[in-house]
């Protein structure tokens, strides 16, 4: 799986440039090896907020309790996905939607119980993926994963797992060549404000410890890094430049590159 991409974009377009779609299905028609890995979070929230429930984030990753988590699922697994798919599809891809949870794809444990019913990934599941990949589709993931480690009497057997941190741990366990974040901003920013181009791994941890990556940029630089345990960089675009993703893969995209020495 050493040339396969996994490629990880929000459940909504970043406006109206926006050619992730176009570009996914281009790449297929190239004979590229991809895995998407989704986000929702706007949408969840909107969804959330018709349910009178109210949403939380602590450093990027959502509080999820029991009533967040049924209508996560529901969403992230449900509509957001199948949107997606369906988009693709009618492109022209060969496009297969799944969650964590189908084929025991991403097993979790709970990651912090402040955090509520948010998972930690423990084991990625590959078989699945290999086999869609073998058999020319896109896997299309939702980060729902599977609580089967060190579960709790009584607790959910499904977790909110962050989507940023589900695409890094996919790509770990597939062996990627590339990880790809797709976001609604430059990349990552100085305490100015001005854009990073280049970062090693010393650098991106000082911009953790000292607060200046936060917020949703927490989770894509810390699955970034992890990434770096079996790829040499990883890559945080702006998915609202027009084909930002096609830019990319063909080596002159714009964004930050986070790089292992």
């Amino acid at each position: 799986m050493s040339k396969m991409i996994v490629v990880k974009i929000g459940g909504v377009a970043l406006g109206g440039s926006d050619t992730t779609m176009e570009d996914l299905v281009c790449l297929q028609k190239q004979g590229r090896s991809l895995v998407v890995v989704h986000g929702g979070g706007q949408q969840l929230t909107e969804w959330l907020a018709r349910q009178g429930i109210s949403t939380r984030f602590v450093h990027g990753k959502r509080v999820t309790d029991e009533a967040t988590l049924e209508v996560a699922a529901a969403v992230l697994a449900g509509l957001t996905n199948k949107e997606i798919v369906a988009a693709l599809n009618n492109r022209g891809g060969r496009v297969i939607g799944l969650s964590g949870v189908d084929g025991a794809l991403l097993q979790s444990r709970i990651e912090d119980v402040a955090l509520g019913y948010v998972g930690e990934v423990v084991k990625v599941d590959t078989a699945i993926l290999g086999t869609l990949l073998a058999a020319g589709y896109i896997p299309v993931i939702s980060s729902m994963g599977l609580h089967s480690v060190d579960k709790p009497a009584g607790a959910p057997l499904i977790l909110n797992i962050n989507a940023d941190s589900a695409a890094g741990e996919i790509a770990v366990a597939m062996g990627a060549a590339s990880l790809i974040f797709l976001t609604d901003v430059a990349g990552v920013a100085d305490q100015s404000g001005k854009l990073l181009s280049r970062l090693s791994i010393q650098e991106a941890e000082a911009l953790l410890a000292s607060g200046v990556v936060s917020e949703g940029m927490i989770p894509k630089v810390q699955a970034s890094l992890r990434t770096l345990a079996t790829t040499t960089t990883a890559r945080i675009v702006d998915g609202r430049e027009p084909h930002a993703l096609l830019r990319e893969v063909g080596g002159y995209g714009d964004g930050t590159t986070i790089y292992k020495d």
